[in-house]
């Protein structure tokens, strides 16, 4: 019979299978003193789920993105509940937010794995400039860098590249089977710039896809435990998928900073265009022509000028400058265009 008690039992393992559970992830971002910084908390490596405010771990823990689930029956706005976890946790409440992406590949949360539920995750990227965390909190920022050293051009191609990441991904593509082969190459090339390929600062994810496959990162074996080769392990490790999603906030700021002023949310109310410029070269991972971008920036109406100078760059007197909020409505794309010449690897 249909509603048999055995099908009924059937069909409850089958919900419970398939539950599903919502969280929300935030990639917060500063630039302090030509350095992007990452805001992190710590975290264990075992559950989707936020740490006590002031708790302390008694497992290993990781650094990790504020995080937290989203109650569907009590929770309002996404973004309003994000801002929250984020003020508990940090002690920062948040300016200029924006959703990033939807993260949903199953076994995200090691849990999954012993009937825990499916967690879908709604990542966003906040940019603002670097405050204390709350003396509680059991956050800190970094150097977005140590995360994806790889991703730094502003002295050239960065030695990783070369000393560690290129052999290794040599030993991948020589593993795979025959098939397959041709394919890898051709993804490792366009994404890291080798064989004559230009390096495309946007291509972060893909980049940061092609180490956990390679098993490169220290994410995949701790996914894969069976796994004994460690392999190499290029940057500092997150919990879970977090530096994935990293990888997505990096690629999106990259490409969103040459159509929409959002790089003016990381800058005082007033500034030097050098300080622009250093700003802009830290996201970008690259290094810019000085007249050209300010030539750029001039003929993109994007700032100007206050009067007033300051002294405090070592130098002679610069002027301060400022965001000019007309431009909004302006131009349909008013951001930042990058004058370089795209980098090359040296393979």
């Amino acid at each position: 019979m249909q509603n048999s008690p055995e099908n009924r039992r059937a069909a409850d393992e089958t919900h419970m299978s398939t539950r599903i559970a919502i969280g929300l992830e935030a990639v917060i971002v500063a630039v302090t003193d030509e350095t992007p910084r990452i805001l992190t908390v710590q975290s264990t490596d075992h559950a989707l789920s936020p740490p006590e405010h002031g708790a302390r771990s008694s497992g290993h823990t990781l650094d990790a993105l504020p995080f937290g689930p989203l109650d569907p029956d009590a929770d309002d706005t996404l973004d309003r509940v994000l801002r929250g976890w984020v003020r508990q946790q940090t002690g920062i409440t948040l300016g200029y937010v924006e959703q990033l992406y939807t993260f949903g590949d199953p076994f995200r949360d090691p849990r999954q794995h012993h009937g825990g539920p499916r967690v879908i995750s709604v990542a966003y990227l906040a940019l603002t400039r670097e405050l204390h965390p709350a003396p509680r909190a059991r956050a800190a920022w970094h150097d977005w860098y140590a995360y994806l050293p790889w991703e730094d051009w502003r002295n050239g191609a960065p030695p990783i590249l070369d000393e560690r990441i290129a052999p290794a991904l040599e030993r991948w593509l020589a593993a795979a089977p025959a098939q397959q082969r041709n394919r890898r190459q051709e993804r490792v090339d366009i994404a890291f710039g080798f064989h004559g390929a230009h390096w495309d600062p946007e291509r972060t994810l893909e980049r940061y896809q092609i180490l956990y496959e390679a098993g490169l990162v220290a994410e995949a074996h701790r996914q894969q435990p069976h796994d004994a080769t460690p392999g190499e392990t290029p940057g500092r490790s997150m919990a879970l998928d977090h530096r994935r999603i990293l990888a997505t906030g990096l690629g999106r700021l990259r490409g969103k900073i040459k159509y929409r002023p959002v790089v003016f949310e990381l800058l005082p109310d007033t500034f030097t265009l050098s300080g622009l410029q250093r700003v802009v070269e830290a996201l970008s991972g690259v290094r810019l022509h000085k007249q050209n971008f300010r030539r750029l920036v001039d003929q993109g109406g994007l700032v100007e000028g206050t009067g007033e100078h300051t002294f405090s760059t070592g130098g002679r007197p610069a002027e301060l400058y400022t965001f000019r909020r007309e431009v909004l409505r302006e131009r349909p794309a008013p951001g930042v265009r990058l004058p370089t010449g795209t980098p090359r690897a040296s393979r």
